[in-house]
């Protein structure tokens, strides 16, 4: 396991092994130790927020062949910040998301960050 922990990236300062545009920045870790002696260190639970708390930018109507990654490319600049609709959505899973034709999708700007 330690072999393993070493050849992780080290930590931002902020404290975390994730970037500020990844969903899991700013968890705190915590570790366990097993009864063999050996510490397993994870990441804290991070809970969905409600996506009505976010700043609507605008709405998108899904349309047939969405696809999550290209629609948030397209309004967050950013394929891999799919989450970020995810949670806006309050959605689990992903591709329920584009799974229903005509479903509006809300486009928000990031937690925390009020509309001007």
């Amino acid at each position: 396991m330690n072999a393993v922990l070493n050849q992780i990236a080290p930590m931002s300062a902020q404290g975390t092994l994730f970037g500020p545009t990844s969903r899991y920045f700013g968890l705190a870790t915590t570790s366990l130790q097993t009864r063999d002696g050996q510490t397993v260190i994870y990441l804290t639970r991070r809970f969905l927020p409600q996506g009505d708390q976010f700043a609507l930018l605008q709405v998108h109507r899904v349309i047939q062949g969405d696809r999550l990654d290209n629609i948030a490319a397209q309004f967050l600049g950013d394929p891999e910040a799919f989450w970020r609709l995810c949670d806006a959505n309050n959605a689990m899973r992903p591709n329920e998301l584009t799974e229903t034709i005509g479903r509006e999708l809300r486009i928000t700007l990031p937690q925390g960050i009020p509309q001007s």
